[in-house]
């Protein structure tokens, strides 16, 4: 069922998120702190209903909301969509807490512990928002539709809330992903840093079309 969203951060994650949505028949808002730059991006998004609009405009449109901004610039960018236009929605944290140090033998910094996650700090920020970890493990050039010939591959997902999981869970399953629910937001502890293992090829052989597949039995 299409569902109005709203993309908080209108980088190149933004940017791939909203057309790919929009296109799949949602009325997607993105927004920016600089409507100018994506004039010439919206001409060549030629399907969905997709809009360009303020961060307080995606928070307030959107039912379910995707932040997709730099990790250190995470709280600013909810406190400028204001946490009132959070309350009760759905959040896909898309964020990775990624230090301005740089890598080491390929290995990015972050600027949290793992005995405290971005995503929790977040919560802990806007706690009647329903945050959700995902896409936050994989290139922006993956997100949407991924084709491998050994499959969908996985996209690891956490948060406090049921409800907001199986909404995320949908719309993973309708661009192509296996959602796989870890768990409450603690675990993010340990998705977040999936992105540092996604960026080694990349930062050292420069090969980024990959993504991770949980195998059962």
């Amino acid at each position: 069922m299409p569902l109005p969203i709203g993309i908080i951060g209108s980088g190149v994650v933004g940017q791939t998120l909203a057309a790919g949505f929009a296109k799949l028949g949602h009325n997607v808002i993105i927004g920016t702190s600089d409507p100018d730059k994506l004039s010439q991006w919206k001409k060549g998004i030629k399907k969905g209903q997709l809009s360009i609009g303020s961060f307080t405009d995606a928070a307030r449109h959107g039912e379910i909301l995707i932040l997709a901004v730099r990790g250190s610039a995470a709280e600013t960018a909810l406190a400028t969509a204001g946490h009132a236009n959070l309350n009760g929605k759905t959040v896909i944290d898309a964020t990775n807490p990624i230090d301005d140090l740089p890598p080491e033998n390929g290995v990015l910094r972050f600027f949290t512990t793992l005995d405290r996650s971005l995503m929790e700090i977040l919560q802990t920020k806007v706690r009647k928002a329903n945050f959700v970890k995902a896409f936050n493990s994989v290139g922006n050039a993956l997100m949407i539709n991924p084709k491998f010939a050994e499959g969908r591959p996985s996209m690891f997902i956490c948060g406090n809330n049921s409800d907001a999981k199986k909404d995320v869970i949908e719309l993973l399953e309708n661009v192509g992903w296996d959602a796989e629910d870890m768990g409450g937001a603690e675990a993010a502890r340990a998705i977040e840093p999936l992105c540092m293992l996604w960026c080694i090829p990349g930062l050292t052989e420069g090969r980024w079309n990959h993504a991770f597949k949980l195998l059962k039995r």
